[in-house]
């Protein structure tokens, strides 16, 4: 028992630490209760254990081990910081638990693996049973493969990621030991029931005898896929749902787990890929071109060797790649053909995605090889081409297959469709758009009707499989002219095709059983509408989309498959027509018809009108009736009232009855006919309208056109295009055959009839209402008259809506309505232009002695070749995907040395992205990857032309095929600056812009986490500018997880990285498709064509067409809400006339947020900076390109055009629409504003006065709205606009200045000061001399406080114009120094400097003219009630570069005070005999009207008495007469109403309160009225604060300007508050460690950076911290930031630049415990190092990051040992068991440390001795000491404090010596140490004399500090100064303005002066202060004058003091 003793009684921790192993076990229990016992996961006591946890289970004793590992299981399982301690614990247990006997410890070990993976842990675990994998004890090796093998089995093969498992798997099956194997083959089993046969490809290598016990173990598994048991904290959800599903039995998830297992397992990804390249023959190449078969043959079987590695390593396939495809296209030996066929397989096979760059290349070479007959051949040839299908998207080998479709060789064509089939099968419905396969079918169509059978038969298997994947509706609208039995046929196939996923349907199941197969979310939206076409009815109802839908629905073919049955009608013989006829019209009418007479012709055509009338639509036989019509004479009718009824009747026919196609073939012939027929002609169009209701507009008009041109008659050629024109405007563009009317209107451009051409151009107008620009390429090649005319029909089109169809809403209601998305998909293919323009086939151009050359060696030779393409293209101007071996070369040139040659490279891809259009995707692998290459190169002019390229490929191609695959993350993980950088700001642009991206982007993770560590800096900051865009996509989990990869010190960085971009991710963009459905039909129906819903449904999958393109089309047509996707040129061009907006509609667009990136990619050079002295070309197009989004496309136009009257009429619209969108005016304020700046430089007069009056009204508007610019706008227009004010013409100059008169209203009085400053610099005189007069009323308005940089430097530039030759201008600055004079009197004369007799002479003489003209005391009165109201926006001043720290700041907050003031004066003046009360200003709160009535009112005192006895003598100069207002009891409710408000969340209110504050602080005979409120004060401070980081600080709507001034506000009334020691210390520790948490906190924010003069504000700041550390109750203090301290080092959130900061400041305060040791409570402060020691015992100090923390407080003990001795530890007295406390024993440790130390360094035991060695001691850091002293003397901030500890140093050390520290200034600097010593000495002799009962503080640098409250008597000294300060107030004296208050004996130049004036007034206050002083120090006694002053004073202040009490 003696031995436990010991032990029995120490904390558990450190029992668990024993070297006893009973205490350990001991402890070990005793943590598992208490493990067991803590209910808050997130206690502070887990956190003592956390390096205990590895001990427990390497525990060394085996019996103490098992209760250590049962310990740590509990700890594991309910320690919210248990998840740090992973990497060691089961590292431990792997080598010290899974060797042990004890089958329980193996358990135990292993239940703590698992209980690490359920706590989010699972790679960690995994890693580390890896690694004990290899370990040498096969007992070791055993328990981790069962540990994996349980852990698999409970979590799944979604938690335990297999491929490491299965990559180590071949090697255990290779252990010697049995026991090892076994294990493993458990493994084996429990992997293949997750993985299935997926595990097969590894393990293929193992021994055929282990093989095939597996073999035989896996088919006794059992069939149904197996579930996750166990689930992980996160998981919480699933294993509710688990739990339900046990307890109810079922097996509801059986086949979702089954599609989830299949999509997630493949087993490509367990294998290691394999490098091949090297492995090649040396000698391959050459053999491969060899003569003889045999030597290609070696060199093919070598590849296929390789080949056959089923997974190989990415690399530069190409020159293999060629050399394969040669063989296969151009070997004569079959059997060669065959292998090289095989090796591409094969290599296809291995790279899978990555093969795509090289698809393009080789499918059209193996298509055209399928003439070849073998067998054996053609099965290779198909191998080879369905691996390469599966690398690539069907849209990329399109243009490749439809090309071969049409070859004469059927086995060609065979192929092809069979091929088709094949790859149908594994696509889906999203993968296989209406735009793709409507090319296919048609081909398909062709080959159903071929003489071949076989080749007929595939067309058939084709077709079929493809209505299998994508539903029999979605096919049929392109079966249209095929039969009923081709059709069966068709469908036959479908229900025989058995798709990749091995799931076969039949008829209608076909479409559900697909998407179940694959991936149920992409099929899930393409399923339903061809599945219910219930929708129909409700649509059929609704309003709007009426009207849409005959814009989308009219397409001849899409049309006729819904209503076969009705409109498909067979052509009838004479006879059954006349019988059909007969029977509905009378026996008259049918035997008048074909009369001789006119007459009863006519009387005939009455009857059959009214029967038509009266006929019922189901039995009227259309094709009868008009046939009767045609009858002889028919169309050739001669009497014109016979022919008008005739048409008329047709019109009727077509539009009573079901009027099919074949019955208007008969009728079109005579329409067109008659169509130019003066009298018949309109009925014909009318007869034609109708046909064309009836029939499709596109099928009426494409026949009709064709009518007519194959007539020769001009007249009926121009009606009917007018005729066309017109019904294309009513029914809408929707269908319209573009091409087929293209060429028409190019036969009418050529026709000689000149109506017939107008008519042509006027149809063209009205097309390209539709079409927009794009529709002028189609006719560049016209002569450039006929040019110049559709020019101008365009230009007439400019800007205007297409109008709304009014026509072919009849057939909405009708069954066809369920296809309406199909039908707008496949129509919307051909609502695109830019894939109807007319294409060049180039191959054949691109020969192979043109590649060669582009190959070449001689650059010379390379760059012919290039020139030779680029000739090549310009020629072609729009060319086909084809582009034969060109892609191939001009990779290799792009990374040429010669950097011209990758210039031009450059440039010829631009050209091949514009000339190739969308089919450009497909070279995206093997071109633009390249592309992305170069942006890693060292020059710029190259990386800039690089950028330009990809941006022209992106435009075509969209982002989806970039961020495809893996070679993007490829590129990123290249090590090289300038490409990441480049790349990372490339996808921080285009990220936003997309709704989707594929699942790819995830591998750029890894390497974008990597950038944010990256040497470089800018890479880090592009890759912190991409974060937020990447997260918008892949969700904040996913990249969090990500994480988890990285190194413990990375993944802390990247975190909190990642939580900052959290909180910026931008929104994702909207579905385009929702927009464009739903905005337009509320928003305006007049404004509804058809183009818009047709085209814009294009894109129907996630990427579908390129973002880019489509976005901005639905995004116009959706309005203003919509336009963010903007990103190219050509999309916004082709799509502006067409769905642009009504110029009745908004024309200003509200971008969020736009303004600050645009400001953001200023600052960052992304853009030009707007500054120039005229405007080039690149800032207009710039500019031009930013307003794209901020304006209607037509007021863009009119903005931009070249005619000067556009732009008037483009202002005057801008004008009417400001008020009512005045919020989307502001979002682009600084583009407005750079345009007019333009128009400054026009010399048109017109424009001129015309923006004038715009920025007027603007100004005005702005100002009504508080708006108030920001300097990047400012500096972009104030220059320009000053340009104007030297303008010649009176009008305008008056204007500009009218202007920059409400400037002031929107900015800064201060800032617009420089800008007119420099305006004075023009060598135009009357510029010189208007900025002059404008600076005078600057001046004049705003006071001496608007001039900048400081008022002496402002006027002496000004001075200088008083010579200048011209007058106006010398009266300008003569004026201007007036307006200075009247602000400031004499002190003008200083500041101006030194001036000529001459200018001198005329200054005077203006100055006394001024001063007979008006007197000055009205002037002054004028000048502050003008400066009232326009005072605040002089706010922020600009401060100068020598100023200090606090002036600016001090200026900032105390506006409202000086307001205030100056107020106060104005009523002084006009009622003096009114008493007042103290009411912190309440006058500010008074005359702002927003707040008055808020405020209580006061009780009115009389203070006469008081007052009374002080004569005021006349006054000197104005005065501003401060408040001398008592104190009543009902202060307190006051200050405590103030208080509140200070925390508002109202900025204007927080400040408001402030300034009243301020102003009771900085007043010595007030501030003791906030005395017992200073704690409350400090509590609404830092409440304050943290809502302006919390809140204001994120509201992007807030003004940053306001939150700095309220920063500025708070932190001088800290400042003020933390002067004065009397106040300061009454601040309690709780409320000081809040204060300092907010103080370091705003300090470490780095938003306030990005605030305008933020670093001004971190350094006020630190200047407060240091005062309140220095002010406050040293005792509080240092308890505050110890226990602040151990806050933040607990906290696992916060910053460890926090505990950084809350440790210097503990620096400081132990750097000053020698002056301070008396005033701190040692016993409190014991208390809380004690109670920090709990928390962070010594060896859990030792464990942080940093070991500051444990020095810091190291520190702290032993600098109190040394200044207190043994006596520390009599001030324990507050611990409870202060034998349990590590702190006594540390400090006996450095008492005896000190004692021994003193000890040995002398022997004497003298009081003499003693203090000797002292001094020896602390002599040895004397450098140290003095240095920090000389710092503070040379900073401006600590100056005064450097003086005073240099003096008490010398009195402490008078051997001391300073010489060496002198030496080396300047002589200035020693004058002015000796000087400040000289001053202290004199000061410390005078107060030696005044009995004190405490502590002189440090002298003050605020004269607040001066405290009355502690009775002590002054010396003459200060009451002296006190009077001085007194006289200065009342105007007395001239030294000092009101505004500022010289501190008491400070030797800094200014404290707080904001301008060279106040300097100079507080110099000449030093000087006469200092005269005093010295005065003083050479006669101890004050003069008897001073000394009857001092009395009546003394009278005077003990009267306010009994008053108080």
């Amino acid at each position: 028992m003696g031995d436990d003793s010991e032990w029995i009684k120490l904390p558990i921790d450190q029992k668990c630490e024993h070297k006893i192993w009973k205490a350990r076990l001991h402890g070990y229990e005793e943590a598992l209760k208490l493990f067991q016992r803590i209910e808050d996961e997130k206690s502070p006591e887990w956190g003592k254990y956390l390096g205990l946890t590895k001990r427990f289970v390497t525990e060394s004793n085996a019996v103490a081990q098992l209760k250590g590992l049962e310990a740590a299981l509990a700890y594991i399982e309910n320690a919210h910081v248990a998840g740090r301690t992973t990497g060691e614990v089961v590292s431990g247990v792997v080598c010290k638990v899974f060797n042990q006997p004890k089958a329980r410890a193996k358990d135990l070990g292993m239940d703590i693996c698992l209980m690490y993976i359920e706590i989010e842990k699972a790679e960690v675990v995994q890693d580390e049973l890896i690694k004990g994998l290899e370990n040498k004890n096969p007992k070791i090796i055993v328990a981790c493969i069962e540990t994996l093998r349980k852990a698999l089995c409970e979590f799944g093969s979604k938690i335990i990621t297999l491929k490491p498992v299965v990559k180590v798997l071949p090697k255990l099956f290779e252990s010697r030991e049995k026991a090892v194997r076994d294990e493993a083959k458990l493994l084996a089993v429990e992997i293949y029931r997750w993985i299935r046969d997926a595990l097969r490809p590894p393990l293929q290598n193992i021994n055929s005898v282990q093989l095939k016990e597996l073999e035989e173990e896996w088919v006794k598994l059992p069939t149904s896929p197996p579930k996750q048991s166990r689930f992980l904290r996160s998981q919480q959800d699933l294993k509710a749902k688990f739990e339900k599903q046990q307890a109810a039995g079922g097996d509801e998830a059986d086949g979702e787990a089954d599609e989830e297992t299949e999509a997630q397992v493949d087993a490509y990804e367990l294998l290691e890929a394999v490098e091949i390249l090297s492995k090649l023959p040396k000698d391959f190449y050459e053999k491969i071109e060899a003569k003889k078969w045999q030597e290609r043959k070696e060199a093919l079987e070598a590849v296929e060797a390789l080949t056959k590695n089923p997974k190989l390593e990415n690399g530069d396939y190409g020159d293999l790649v060629r050399a394969l495809k040669k063989v296969i296209g151009k070997d004569a030996n079959v059997m060669l053909v065959a292998l090289a066929a095989k090796c591409m397989a094969g290599l296809t096979t291995g790279l899978r995605k990555k093969f795509g760059t090289y698809a393009g290349h080789v499918v059209p070479t193996i298509l055209e090889k399928f003439k070849e007959k073998k067998p054996q051949v053609v099965q290779a040839l198909q191998e080879a081409i369905d691996a390469v299908f599966l690398t690539t998207t069907l849209q990329n080998i399109s243009e490749d297959v439809l090309a071969v479709m049409d070859n004469k060789n059927p086995s060609i064509k065979q192929q092809a469709s069979l091929f088709l089939a094949r790859s149908f099968r594994h696509c889906t419905p999203s993968t296989l758009p209406k735009s793709v396969l409507k090319p296919f079918c048609a081909a398909f169509l062709k080959q159903v009707n071929d003489s071949a059978p076989e080749v007929r038969d595939a067309a058939f298997e084709a077709l079929g499989t493809a209505m299998k994947v994508v539903g029999e509706k979605a096919v049929n609208p392109f079966l249209t002219e095929v039969d009923k039995l081709k059709l069966d046929k068709i469908k036959e196939c479908a229900d025989k095709v058995e798709l990749a996923g091995g799931k076969k349907g039949d008829g209608g199941g076909v479409k559900k059983a697909k998407p179940a197969a694959k991936a149920p979310p992409p099929a899930e939206a393409p399923a339903k509408p061809s599945g219910p076409p219930k929708k129909a009815p409700p649509a059929k109802a609704s309003g709007p989309p009426k009207k849409g839908k005959p814009a989308s629905a009219p397409s001849g073919k899409s049309k006729k498959a819904p209503e076969s049955k009705e409109t498909v009608e067979t052509e009838l013989s004479t006879e059954v027509c006349e019988e059909k006829a007969a029977a509905v019209l009378p026996a008259s009418c049918m035997q008048l018809l074909d009369s001789a007479n006119w007459k009863e012709r006519l009387a005939s055509m009455e009857e059959f009108q009214r029967a038509v009338e009266q006929m019922d639509k189901s039995e009227m036989p259309c094709q009868a009736l008009v046939r009767m019509l045609a009858k002889k004479p028919g169309w050739k009718e001669t009497n014109f009232q016979v022919m008008q009824m005739k048409l008329h009747i047709v019109g009727l026919i077509a539009q009573k009855g079901s009027f099919s196609k074949t019955s208007a073939l008969v009728v079109l012939d005579g329409l067109v006919d008659k169509i130019g027929d003066v009298k018949c002609g309109i009925k014909a169009k009318e007869a034609l309208t109708a046909i064309g209701e009836a029939c499709s507009l596109p099928w009426t008009a494409e026949q009709v056109v064709s009518v007519a041109f194959a007539q020769k008659n001009p007249k009926n050629q121009a009606e009917t295009l007018s005729w066309l024109a017109n019904a294309m405007k009513e029914f809408g563009f929707a269908g319209i055959n573009v091409k087929a009317f293209i060429n028409n209107v190019k036969t009418a451009l050529g026709a000689t009839n000149p109506a017939v051409r107008t008519s042509a151009i006027t149809l063209l107008g009205v097309m390209y209402l539709y079409m927009g620009a794009p529709l002028r390429m189609f006719f560049e090649d016209e002569k450039p008259a006929l040019l110049s005319q559709i020019d101008a029909e365009f230009e007439k089109m400019q800007g205007q809506t297409p109008p709304a169809s009014i026509r072919g809403s009849k057939k909405v209601g009708t069954e066809e309505e369920g296809d309406e998305a199909d039908e707008e998909q496949v129509d919307g293919g051909a609502g695109d232009i830019m894939d109807l323009l007319p294409r060049t086939d180039i191959s054949d151009k691109i020969t192979s002695d043109m590649v060669s050359k582009i190959e070449d060696k001689n650059w010379k030779v390379r760059k012919e070749g290039l020139d030779e393409v680029a000739a090549i293209i310009s020629e072609a101007k729009f060319i086909q995907a084809s582009i034969g071996e060109l892609p191939m070369a001009l990779k290799g040139r792009l990374n040429d040395s010669n950097k011209l040659l990758v210039q031009q490279t450059l440039t010829i891809l631009q050209q091949i992205a514009t000339a190739m259009g969308p089919a450009l995707k497909q070279h995206v692998k093997n071109l633009g990857i390249p592309v992305i290459t170069v942006l890693g190169d060292s020059k710029a002019n190259v990386r800039a032309a690089a950028m330009a390229t990809l941006n022209a490929w992106v435009e075509q191609t969209g982002m989806k095929e970039w961020l495809e695959g893996e070679d993007l993350s490829e590129e990123l993980k290249k090590e090289n600056p300038f490409l990441r950088q480049e790349l990372l700001g490339w996808l921080a642009e285009k990220l936003p812009t997309l709704r989707a991206v594929p699942a790819d982007l995830m591998l750029c993770i890894p390497h974008l986490f990597t950038c944010l560590e990256d040497r470089s800096g800018d890479v880090r900051k592009k890759a912190q500018d991409a974060l937020p865009t990447f997260m918008m996509h892949l969700g904040y989990e996913k990249m969090n997880k990500a994480t988890s990869k990285l190194k413990p010190a990375s993944k802390d960085q990247v975190v909190s990285m990642l939580e900052k971009a959290r909180a910026v991710m931008p929104a994702k963009v909207a579905a385009p498709a929702k927009a464009a459905a739903s905005k337009p039909a509320p928003s305006a129906p007049a404004a509804k064509p058809a183009s818009a819903p047709a085209r814009n449904q294009t894109p129907s999958e996630d990427f579908g067409e390129p973002e880019p393109k489509a976005d901005p089309k639905k995004a116009k047509s959706a309005g203003p809400a919509a336009k963010k996707g903007v990103v190219g040129k050509k999309p916004p061009v082709k799509v502006g006339a067409k769905d642009e907006e009504d110029k009745s509609g908004p024309i200003y667009i509200l971008v969020p947020n736009g303004k600050e990136q645009r400001v953001k990619e200023e600052k960052g050079l992304k853009i030009l900076k707007w500054n120039f002295m005229t405007p080039r070309d690149e800032y207009v197009e710039q500019l031009k390109t930013q307003l794209s989004t901020c304006l209607a496309k037509w007021l863009l136009d009119e903005l931009f055009h070249f005619d000067f009257q556009r732009h008037v009429k483009a202002i005057g619209a801008m004008i009417e629409h400001m008020e009512a969108e005045c919020e989307a005016v502001i979002s682009c304020l600084d583009l407005v504003l750079k345009w007019f700046t333009l128009r400054f430089f026009d010399t048109n007069t017109s424009v001129l006065m015309k923006a004038l009056e715009f920025l007027k009204l603007l100004f005005i508007m702005l100002s009504k709205k508080d708006y108030q610019l920001n300097d990047y706008e400012a500096s972009s227009f104030i220059p320009y606009l000053i340009l104007k004010v030297g303008e010649s013409k009176d009008v305008v100059r008056k204007d500009v200045r009218a202007i920059l008169t409400m400037l002031c209203k929107v900015y800064a009085a201060s800032k617009v000061f420089p800008f007119l400053m420099d305006g004075t610099k023009s060598k135009n005189s009357k510029q010189r001399s208007e900025c002059l007069e404008e600076l005078g009323c600057l001046i004049e308005n705003f006071g001496m406080n608007v001039c900048q940089p400081t008022p002496a430097k402002a006027l002496k530039e000004i001075a200088v114009h008083i010579g200048d030759r011209d007058t106006t201008v010398r009266n300008a600055a003569l004026n201007t120094v007036l307006a200075a004079y009247n602000a400031c009197g004499d002190q003008v004369f200083k500041l101006i400097g030194n001036l000529s007799e001459k200018e001198m002479s005329m200054l005077e003489e203006r100055i006394k003219r001024a001063a007979k003209k008006s007197p000055a005391a009205p002037a002054k009165q004028e000048r502050v009630q003008k400066e009232q109201p326009t005072n605040p926006n002089a706010t922020f001043l600009r401060k100068p570069a020598q100023e200090e720290v606090p002036n600016k700041l001090r200026i900032m907050y105390r506006t409202y005070r000086i307001q205030a003031r100056a107020q106060n004066a104005l009523l002084d003046q006009s009622a003096p005999s009114i008493p007042k009360e103290f009411q912190l200003d309440l006058d500010v709160f008074e005359n702002n009207h927003t707040c008055a009535s808020d405020i209580p009112d006061l009780v009115q005192h009389k203070l006469d008495e008081v007052l009374e006895p002080v004569m005021i003598p006349e006054r000197k100069i104005r005065s501003v007469s401060p408040h001398f207002d008592d104190i009543h009891n009902s202060t307190a409710s006051t200050i405590n109403f103030v208080i509140s408000q200070v925390a508002s969340g109202d900025i204007n209110t927080s400040i408001q309160a402030l300034a009243q504050i301020d102003e009771v602080l900085r007043q010595a005979d007030k501030a003791e009225a906030m005395s017992g409120h200073i704690d409350q004060f400090l509590i609404a401070t830092f409440m304050q604060l943290r809502l302006i980081y919390n809140t204001h600080m994120a509201d992007d709507r807030l003004d940053k300007k306001d939150i700095f001034k309220l920063y500025s506000c708070i932190i001088g009334n800290m400042l003020s508050l933390f002067s004065m020691e009397s106040l300061a210390r009454e601040a309690s520790i709780g409320v000081l460690k809040d204060l300092m948490h907010g103080l370091i906190t705003l300090m470490l924010d780095s938003r306030v950076e990005d605030i305008e003069d933020g670093q001004q504000l971190i350094r006020s700041v630190n200047l407060l911290m240091v005062r309140v550390l220095e002010r406050s109750d040293q005792t509080n203090i240092l308890s505050a930031l110890l226990v602040l301290l151990q806050d933040s080092l607990t906290s696992t959130a916060g910053s460890p630049m926090f505990s950084e900061l809350v440790m210097k400041c503990l620096w400081r305060m132990i750097r000053f415990l020698p002056q301070t040791i008396n005033s701190i409570n040692l016993d409190r402060i014991l208390l809380d190092v004690h109670n920090f020691m709990k928390v962070f015992p010594k060896e859990k100090l030792k464990q942080l990051k940093s070991d500051v923390p444990h020095r810091t407080l190291k520190t702290l003990l032993h600098t109190l040992c040394k200044l207190t001795g043994a006596k520390i530890l009599d001030h324990l007295s507050m611990i409870e068991n202060r034998n349990e406390s590590e702190l006594e024993a540390h400090l006996r440790k450095v008492v005896k440390l000190l004692a021994n130390l003193s000890g040995h360094k002398s022997d004497k035991s003298t009081e003499k001795g003693a203090l000797r060695s002292d001094d020896k001691v602390i002599k040895a850091n004397v450098s140290d000491i003095l240095s920090e002293i000389f710092k503070k003397i040379g900073s401006k901030e600590n100056t005064k404090e450097g003086l005073t500890e240099l003096y008490e140093y010398k009195q402490k050390y008078s051997d001391a010596d300073i010489e060496p520290f002198l030496r080396n200034t300047s002589q200035f600097f020693q004058s002015y140490v000796e000087r400040g010593l000289r001053m202290i000495e004199s000061e410390r002799e005078g107060k030696g004399r005044i009995p004190t009962s405490t502590v002189i503080p440090p002298p003050s640098t605020d004269p607040s500090s001066v405290s009355l409250g502690n009775g002590d008597d002054l010396n003459a000294a200060a009451y002296y100064e006190r009077l001085k300060i007194l006289r200065q107030r009342r105007g007395l004296e001239n030294s000092t303005p009101e505004e500022e208050r010289p501190p008491l004996g400070s030797l800094k130049p200014s404290v707080a002066s904001c301008t060279d004036m106040l300097h100079s007034k507080l110099s000449q206050l030093k000087e006469s202060r200092e005269h005093f002083q010295q005065e003083q120090s050479h006669s101890h006694s004050p003069t008897r004058s001073s000394a009857s002053n001092l009395d009546d004073l003394k009278k005077r202040l003990e009267r306010i003091k009994s008053k108080r009490q």
